[in-house]
């Protein structure tokens, strides 16, 4: 297990302005700006990962160093696997210590794109290393709550965290009673060398989801539901 703490990153601030959709120049661009910089010094994304190994594969089962988990996808997409990467991915706690007001909803709009760029630095930086470390290949990924509800469900959160031990000592990310993560901008799963490509996107009854990256897949979603 490695914790990563001392993640890269790189803020551009006339990425993020245009993502925030301000006018370059402008007296709000400019606050702005300095908004980013006040970010930039404190931020702190993490990454923590494990390599971990498949002990027992049931009917919509996988256990995992120890750990049981309960998804017919899973199961199915590691049914040719043995060596698994579970990982706990964050913008780190420190972006929510910027000042500002409390019920500043703009710059509360503003740092969630910010906390956003820092979780992206972190996930290509994870991934990066694990293509470097244990030369994967050609790899997929799996998150609880992805997907439709009975896909993997975000119940199993817990499970996936406790193959680290305490996360919130390690990188600072806790779960709540409704199995989110705290902060926001963090992101859970597992890593695996595969040669099909994977979305659960394609596994997603909902029409209108503003995340949407693959169509709704029934040839997927029905081979899901058979025994590996």
């Amino acid at each position: 297990m490695e914790a990563l703490t001392d993640v890269p990153f790189l803020l551009n601030t006339n990425a993020l302005l245009k993502s925030a959709r301000l006018e370059p120049g402008s007296d709000e661009a400019k606050e702005f700006a300095a908004f980013v910089d006040a970010a930039r010094e404190v931020a702190r994304p993490k990454a923590l990962y494990k390599e971990s190994y498949i002990d027992a594969k049931g009917d919509g089962t996988v256990v995992i160093d120890g750990v049981a988990f309960t998804s017919r996808a899973l199961r199915k997409n590691l049914d040719a696997v043995e060596r698994v990467f579970p990982y706990v991915v964050t913008c780190g706690n420190e972006a929510d210590t910027v000042p500002m007001p409390h019920d500043d909803y703009l710059k509360g709009f503003w740092l969630d794109g910010i906390k956003a760029a820092l979780l992206g630095a972190a996930r290509k930086h994870l991934h990066s290393l694990l293509e470097h470390k244990y030369r994967l290949g050609k790899t997929a990924v799996m998150n609880p709550g992805a997907g439709d509800a009975d896909v993997w469900p975000i119940e199993q959160q817990v499970q996936l965290f406790s193959l680290f031990g305490s996360v919130e000592e390690l990188i600072g990310v806790r779960l709540t009673d409704s199995f989110l993560m705290v902060p926001n901008k963090s992101v859970s799963g597992i890593r695996f060398a595969s040669e099909v490509d994977f979305e659960s996107c394609r596994l997603c009854h909902r029409e209108n989801c503003p995340g949407r990256r693959a169509a709704f897949d029934k040839a997927l979603w029905d081979s899901v539901q058979e025994s590996p």
